[in-house]
């Protein structure tokens, strides 16, 4: 008993392929593939023809390169293991003047992505004359001594945030500094700015080498104006009903009496919870059952009861996420972020079943 997580892994690799569009990206993987599970979603992205790979924890980077020894792999945040990423040759974001001044010199053929802070200012150079600084100062030592200036990106924070002139602000910051970084004639393999949000309402910039998608990749639209049949979700989240009960005008349920109905009503106690991963606001919202959508009324740790109709027996699944309750859609009705959605997801309660896994590594 309890629910079921299901992944159509053709399908979840043919969503990537539509999202990447043919262009050079850098999967975002971090924590756990947004809960799609890593190794499953790098093998899954080797085999829709991405090769590069970006993501905060070591620990993922070094799973990463046990999967695939000749991936691209991107370390977002700033590292202090120089050893560990000079041993597996990995990439990491070059976060600050500061930083590049205190590990000069242990920074010696390690590979580097320069990272401007923009108006996101979570990490990052504050100006293009801090960057041109050390590529002159990479230019003047001698090749053995060198640090690889491979990359160059940033991150918007505000793509996603339509009707806000934010985004236009930091993307014209954003090229304005480029333009001036690549007047030094320095050149760069990786140019990358672009999260799913960017990429969906402007397509790859000129001038740059690589998109850096997140969401997109897994069939989660980054904002819901978009057609949704570009963004097919290979997620689908059920779990059994194990009770049917009927409960009078005067009785409740839940957790201190959280549910009461206004009639005499037919509830199904359904076996999942936020111990499972529903967030508390997606179960503000609906499910469905033979296709109908039905109201959640009450959420528990481990249960979820949910008001139906005579239709419904105790044989029947409960669907809360699938192709037709999309993420998405939770997200623009306030449930949570895309990302925020996945990432509660319990994968230590949950069952989790592949569809269409042709792969070998299993």
């Amino acid at each position: 008993m309890g629910g079921t997580l299901t992944i159509d892994r053709k399908q979840f690799i043919q969503t990537a392929e539509a999202a990447a569009g043919g262009n050079d990206v850098i999967a975002v993987v971090k924590n756990n593939a947004y809960n799609y599970g890593l190794e499953f979603s790098v093998r899954a992205f080797l085999e829709a023809g991405i090769h590069s790979f970006a993501t905060t924890s070591m620990d993922e980077a070094l799973e990463i390169r046990r999967i695939s020894r000749e991936a691209m792999v991107f370390l977002m945040n700033p590292t202090y293991d120089l050893e560990t990423v000079r041993e597996n040759g990995f990439h990491i974001t070059l976060p600050s003047l500061e930083y590049y001044h205190e590990y000069r010199e242990a920074l010696s053929g390690i590979s580097v992505h320069l990272e401007y802070a923009g108006l996101f200012n979570r990490s990052g150079f504050g100006t293009s004359d801090e960057m041109i600084e050390v590529i002159n100062d990479v230019h003047a030592l001698p090749r053995n001594a060198r640090m690889d200036v491979a990359g160059i990106w940033t991150h918007f924070g505000y793509a996603d945030e339509l009707g806000m002139e934010e985004y236009e602000v930091e993307r014209g910051l954003w090229m304005s500094l480029l333009s001036d970084v690549l007047e030094t004639g320095h050149v760069f393999d990786y140019i990358h700015s672009q999260n799913s949000a960017s990429f969906a309402r402007d397509g790859l910039f000129n001038g740059h080498t690589h998109l850096r998608l997140g969401i997109a990749l897994y069939g989660s639209r980054p904002y819901a104006s978009l057609p949704a049949e570009n963004y097919v979700q290979s997620l689908t989240l059920k779990a059994p009903i194990v009770q049917l009960r009927r409960l009078s005008a005067n009785q409740k349920c839940g957790y201190g009496g959280s549910y009461q109905p206004e009639n005499d009503a037919k509830i199904a106690v359904v076996d999942i919870g936020y111990g499972d991963g529903i967030l508390r606001k997606r179960a503000d919202f609906d499910c469905m059952i033979n296709g109908k959508r039905y109201a959640i009324k009450a959420l528990m740790m481990s249960h979820m009861i949910v008001e139906v109709d005579e239709d419904v027996t105790l044989d029947d699944e409960v669907i809360m996420y699938s192709n037709d309750l999309r993420i998405d859609d939770y997200t623009a009705l306030g449930a949570g972020a895309n990302s925020e959605q996945l990432g509660a997801l319990n994968y230590n309660s949950l069952k989790k079943v592949i569809l269409n896994d042709t792969s070998v590594y299993q």
